[in-house]
């Protein structure tokens, strides 16, 4: 009489139901860093606001401009920046995803991919908007700006985010094991990219063994080739963009497995002191 009875139901209907999990585990990804929804996309804005006068001020000062494509100076920075702001972030918000051990995963239909789903769409919400904003404001209220090839250029900063999306699972399934020690090499990772992005040169303008300390990385790659999407000057040469994918999908299988070896052993009396 008190039987819980199930429905079958069809794969639209089970689509939609996931779906609407991903939206609710991203909103309560972006509450948690801020309780004021508007408050937390001001505070995006304001820092990534502060990236890039820092990094304009810098580049000015040590005489970069001069081996900046031709164009824009600022929209040169702003290519960088977002770029690298958005893949920062999405291994950040990734890598703080609840985990096999979270008080929600006790809830039936909910399970670490779409905690993972959510918090990395919550990141890129947050980021596409403080971009949007900030190029709004500096078309019309400074210079208008002109991008050669949008679609290109939109294509390379949703890799830069989807290759911070397999980095991040790597650090999400080791964090159960090595919490501490983990966020350290997350945190060292995220500083080392402002320098090893490669956002403040060119691909084409350094020697190759200056160039061999960036290829490794995948963000290198999309920002490079953001670039020429962005400039019609600029033709990059020695990156690409097949290389940021490739390693994007190893990291994300990597960590697929690894967060389901984690989850096979992870128990929520490990960190718990006796």
């Amino acid at each position: 009489m008190f039987r819980h009875k199930r429905y079958e139901r069809s794969w639209i209907s089970l689509g939609y139901e996931t779906l609407e999990l991903i939206y609710h585990a991203g909103v309560r990804t972006l509450r948690k860093s801020n309780h004021n929804a508007i408050l937390g996309l001001v505070m995006a804005i304001v820092q990534s606001l502060i990236m890039l006068l820092v990094m304009y001020f810098m580049m000015s000062l040590f005489g970069m401009r001069r081996v900046a494509v031709r164009g824009d100076f600022m929209l040169y920075v702003m290519s960088g920046v977002f770029m690298f702001m958005t893949h920062i972030k999405a291994i950040g918000a990734v890598a703080s995803a609840d985990g096999p051990t979270s008080a929600m995963m006790m809830h039936a239909p909910m399970n670490p991919i779409i905690s993972i789903m959510g918090a990395a769409l919550g990141s890129l919400y947050q980021q596409t908007l403080a971009a949007s904003v900030i190029l709004f404001v500096y078309h019309a209220a400074f210079t208008p700006i002109t991008i050669d090839e949008p679609v290109g250029m939109l294509g390379m900063y949703l890799l830069s985010w989807f290759a911070g999306i397999g980095i991040g699972m790597v650090f999400l399934s080791a964090m159960p094991w090595q919490p501490e020690g983990v966020g350290i090499l997350k945190t060292l990772y995220q500083r080392a990219n402002v320098i090893a992005s490669g956002k403040m040169v060119l691909a084409n303008n350094l020697q190759p063994s200056r160039r061999d300390w960036f290829d490794w990385n995948p963000l290198f790659h999309t920002i490079d080739q953001g670039r020429g999407y962005v400039f019609l000057n600029y033709t990059p040469r020695y990156t690409h963009y097949d290389y940021a994918i490739y390693f994007s999908l190893v990291c994300i299988m990597i960590g697929l497995m690894a967060e389901f070896f984690t989850r096979q052993h992870a128990s929520a009396s490990w960190n718990k002191r006796h």
